[in-house]
């Protein structure tokens, strides 16, 4: 669905220039949860913002279905890591999902009920009408991962959206992507930095070297699912995965 192919970014010119990504291919199939880790300022959200269109590569091109990409693809929706940053404070609940759907053109019964429906499902139906300001961290999240949903994407791109939660907020956060991802049968590419939250959610995990970036390896996730949190990171399988891409990519920092 999604082909990466020898994606170069850099910023700056001559002596000043800066090679963020040096040279990076990895493709998605359709319906895949792809995790992408790598060491810190690796250039993650780089490639991801790459990916959705929304920075033009240096070099090389991503491929949607085919297409080169070259601006916001309709069929992507993204959620940041700074949810409290991509709300509009003064609007609440219901209108900062319905925003981005002002858009398309369809009724306004079909926009209020893609609403609605994208607001049960991250579990936030008695907060509709509330403000922003007015929700913890984790609701806040839940809110803009809703306005992706409605939207209906048919891919979701990530960007380390859990990394301002607590513990317990993000392990619910990471259960609630599973099972939207699953009810809304889309594919998601997810940027952490959490080996442990890597390995819990992807079907593959693209391992990414230090900068200027490069593919490291690719590994596919072999646990059962549906995936539990007590019970899949007791697997000798979840610890043996964590801990070689743990030592994969400590491995290249050295």
């Amino acid at each position: 669905m999604i082909d990466v192919v020898d994606l170069a970014k850099s910023y700056g010119e001559g002596e000043r220039i800066t090679r963020a990504i040096a040279n990076v291919s990895f493709s998605v199939e359709a319906g895949e949860f792809v995790c992408v880790v790598g060491p810190s300022g690796c250039g993650k959200t780089t490639l991801l913002r790459c990916m959705s269109g929304l920075l033009r590569p240096s070099s090389g091109q991503v491929l949607l279905g085919g297409r080169a990409i070259d601006g916001p693809p309709e069929q992507v929706g993204f959620v940041f890591q700074e949810y409290s940053r991509s709300l509009l404070p003064w609007m609440s609940v219901r209108d900062n999902i319905t925003l981005p759907l002002r858009h398309k053109r369809m009724a306004k019964a079909e926009r209020t009920r893609l609403v609605e429906e994208a607001v049960g499902s991250v579990g936030l139906t008695g907060f509709i009408d509330h403000f922003p300001w007015e929700l913890s961290g984790g609701m806040q999240q839940r809110v803009a991962i809703a306005r992706a949903l409605a939207y209906q994407p048919e891919i979701l791109l990530m960007d380390e959206p859990f990394a301002s939660v607590d513990a317990q907020t993000r392990a619910d956060l990471e259960d609630l992507v599973l099972q939207v991802r699953t009810e809304y049968g889309i594919t998601v590419v997810f940027v952490t930095h959490d080996i442990d939250e890597a390995a819990y959610l992807g079907d593959r995990v693209v391992v990414l070297t230090s900068a200027p970036t490069e593919v490291q390896e690719v590994l596919k996730v072999d646990l059962p699912s549906p995936r539990d949190q007590v019970e899949t990171k007791e697997l000798p399988e979840f610890a043996h995965l964590r801990a070689h891409i743990f030592r994969a990519i400590k491995r290249r920092q050295a």
